[in-house]
């Protein structure tokens, strides 16, 4: 079970109601980040289990740079989104998609889903 859940949102709201939702679950929250500079930042210091990554930021960035270094250090994340507005790159392919407005029964769902991958 992956314990510390590094955050990425931009969305003040989204944001709250993941951290409200994994301390539920029984998860610790990392964050959260709005930024991908914050967010690698806290990659490097390392000491997170797994990640939640949406994947448009404000300021018109996204999480790509974020995602790529994830896959490097081998840390499994979920991608969250409102939708895509335009074709994710190669670095989300095969993580599970939380779609926002999500539940909390939704959130469990994928953090199992990550969980049972990285025991494999």
């Amino acid at each position: 079970m992956q314990s510390r859940i590094l955050i990425v949102e931009d969305d003040p709201l989204v944001s709250m109601m993941l951290e409200d939702c994994l301390a539920a679950l029984g998860r610790e929250p990392v964050g959260p980040f709005d930024n991908v500079t914050a967010a690698l930042a806290k990659i490097e210091e390392g000491n997170v289990d797994a990640a939640i990554v949406d994947v448009h930021l404000a300021n018109g960035e996204t999480s790509e740079a974020i995602v790529e270094r994830l896959n490097e250090r081998g840390v499994a994340f979920v991608i969250t989104t409102g939708g895509f507005i335009a074709p994710p790159g190669s670095a989300y392919a095969n993580h599970p998609i939380l779609h926002k407005p999500f539940t909390i029964s939704s959130l469990e769902k994928v953090l199992d889903e990550i969980d049972r991958a990285q025991k494999r």
